[in-house]
């Protein structure tokens, strides 16, 4: 990364970001219907491929890539946090995670509202998996790749490959 242009890193990950957005869409698509989580995970990649667009078209500055930086990071918390709530290494979101909160209080009627009313698309299944690492997983670990394309765009690398 060190002889690549700040703006060619910037659109490098912008397009990463939408690269995975492509992805999380298609299997979407293919019938892998998304937990909150999931979709909690679109919208800083969301803004990073905006951010990267932006640089694409109106050229590098260090506050739109610091906003990529940011944009990455969040992805990269946030798919941490889903594949730290799949492997039940922490709880996640209660509404998306099983359970119904103050069973206790609930009639039978109520009870069964709740349950019927609950998303079918639960935050801490795997849903899809390659090489035992879930959608999430590959999230952090592709969202920590482009923070650090990012994070090189931010430091202002300008070297043209080729040049001292």
């Amino acid at each position: 990364m060190n002889g690549f242009p700040s703006q060619s890193l910037a659109v490098a990950a912008g397009a990463g970001s939408a690269v995975l957005l492509a992805a999380a869409l298609t299997f979407q698509a293919m019938g892998y219907a998304p937990c909150e989580l999931c979709i909690l995970q679109r919208w800083p990649h969301l803004a990073a491929a905006i951010i990267g667009g932006l640089i694409w078209a109106f050229g590098w500055r260090r506050w739109l890539a610091a906003l990529g930086l940011l944009a990455a990071l969040c992805a990269t918390g946030f798919a941490i946090y889903h594949a730290g709530v799949e492997l039940k290494l922490w709880a996640g979101p209660q509404h998306c995670s099983g359970g119904v909160s103050g069973l206790a209080q609930l009639s039978t009627q109520d009870l069964m509202a709740a349950i019927e009313a609950a998303p079918l698309v639960r935050c801490d299944q795997v849903a899809w998996s390659l090489f035992g690492i879930s959608m999430a997983g590959w999230n952090a670990i592709c969202s920590a790749a482009l923070s650090g394309l990012w994070l090189a765009s931010v430091r202002g690398r300008n070297r043209v490959p080729g040049t001292a």
